[in-house]
């Protein structure tokens, strides 16, 4: 079913180009982003905007008068301009090589001086404590705003804009050159008024005619908790506004984690390394470590091997939107002493002379001692 273009925008049929350009100003100065910032007053502006452009290019317009939708059909199947109802010509085939019609106009219609704005890209730094909590961030964005002078519009105030006297309405000059075929006509953008029809003998002052000027605005962004490095969060409508006061693009939030002195990040889980003396591996101690929620003591077993990791459940980041966190993973580095005074190199003598059934040996390849070392060699040489 096709979408009722007039009915948005609270004009009839027969309005003129002039009434359906002042109902979308006056709608446009109500419920621009910028003046309202509700969601739906913003899905609003969008139907206005839309509504506009198709009712101001006459070609769209007409496929709207027979029935039809040009954003959904394109000129296709039975709207004006299909093939099944005025069938393929001359015309169409000068249309398709020379991006103008054979003969009066080029059938393209002016384009909208309302222009959609761009999407803006900002990165934040955050630490890790900041990004496993969320966050309230104040950003300073430069960007592109609605001219409060004009509100949009790009006139001065008590004048408006006029029809382009050098294409007279249509964004488009012709001009006929003779070549192979014959006389072929063909169309350009009109480079008075650039393509929308219309130009602005009198600009304002604040903004020359384009509707928005640059400013710089302070805006909070709310991080959630478990954000990570390079994710981004949208704001909707707060990117650059458009040429002619149109819609504002979306801004977007792109997070970068600053490294942390003694947690590396994988995901959810969070990986450090603590050194125990050889001593405390081989008795057993408690370390105490303080993670992202709190101090909490990491057991060490008695006899701790090098390169064993004691994990730390639910102590990890928070997954990002749920209420599950990852772990601690503690990998214990024994620490060998290198330089010993003589009082201790007689007591690591005494029990050695204790440890006699300790004794140093070989480990060979197909051995069990062997352990995932060979093995991980074996498999990695047999994958060759």
């Amino acid at each position: 079913m096709a979408r009722d273009y007039y009915g948005t925008l609270g004009v009839g049929t027969k309005a003129g180009a002039d009434e359906i350009k002042r109902a979308y100003r006056k709608l446009a100065r109500e419920l621009h982003p910028d003046v309202n910032p509700d969601q739906a007053a913003q899905a609003r502006f969008r139907e206005v905007t839309t509504a506009y452009e198709v009712l101001a290019d006459p070609a769209k317009r007409q496929i709207v008068d027979l029935g039809g939708d040009p954003l959904e059909s394109a000129g296709g199947g039975n709207g004006a301009g299909g093939f099944g109802a005025q069938g393929f010509g001359f015309g169409d085939i000068m249309d398709a090589f020379f991006g103008g019609g054979a003969g009066g106009g080029g059938g393209r219609g002016p384009r909208s001086r309302v222009q959609a704005g761009s999407d803006a890209l900002l990165r934040v730094e955050l630490t890790l404590a900041e990004c496993a909590s969320g966050v309230a961030r104040e950003i300073s964005v430069d960007t592109a705003i609605l001219c409060t002078e004009c509100t949009g519009e790009g006139t001065a105030k008590g004048t408006s804009v006029v029809r382009c006297d050098t294409c007279g309405g249509a964004g488009e000059v012709q001009s006929v050159q003779q070549s192979f075929l014959g006389r072929v006509a063909t169309s350009r953008t009109c480079p008075t008024c650039r393509g929308t029809g219309e130009t602005i003998p009198e600009p304002c002052q604040q903004c020359g005619g384009d509707g928005r000027i640059r400013s710089r605005r302070n805006i909070t962004v709310k991080v959630p908790a478990g954000v990570g490095e390079g994710m981004r969060i949208r704001l909707s409508s707060q990117g650059e506004v458009g040429p002619g006061g149109g819609p504002a693009g979306d801004l977007y939030v792109e997070i970068v984690e600053k490294p942390h002195e003694v947690f590396i990040r994988d995901g959810d889980d969070l990986h450090c390394t603590i050194r125990v003396p050889m001593t405390d591996a081989a008795l057993g101690t408690k370390v105490g470590l303080d993670t992202i929620d709190g101090h909490v003591e990491v057991s060490v077993e008695p006899g701790t091997q090098p390169g064993a990791v004691s994990t730390l459940r639910g102590h990890g980041m928070p997954r990002l939107r749920s209420g599950v966190r990852g772990d601690v993973h503690v990998h214990l580095d024994v620490v060998v002493p290198h330089k010993l005074d003589h009082k201790q190199s007689e007591l690591l003598r005494q029990f050695a002379e204790l440890r006699t059934r300790d004794q140093v040996e070989v480990v060979t390849a197909g051995s069990k001692q062997s352990g995932g070392l060979f093995s991980r060699l074996r498999d990695t040489f047999s994958g060759r």
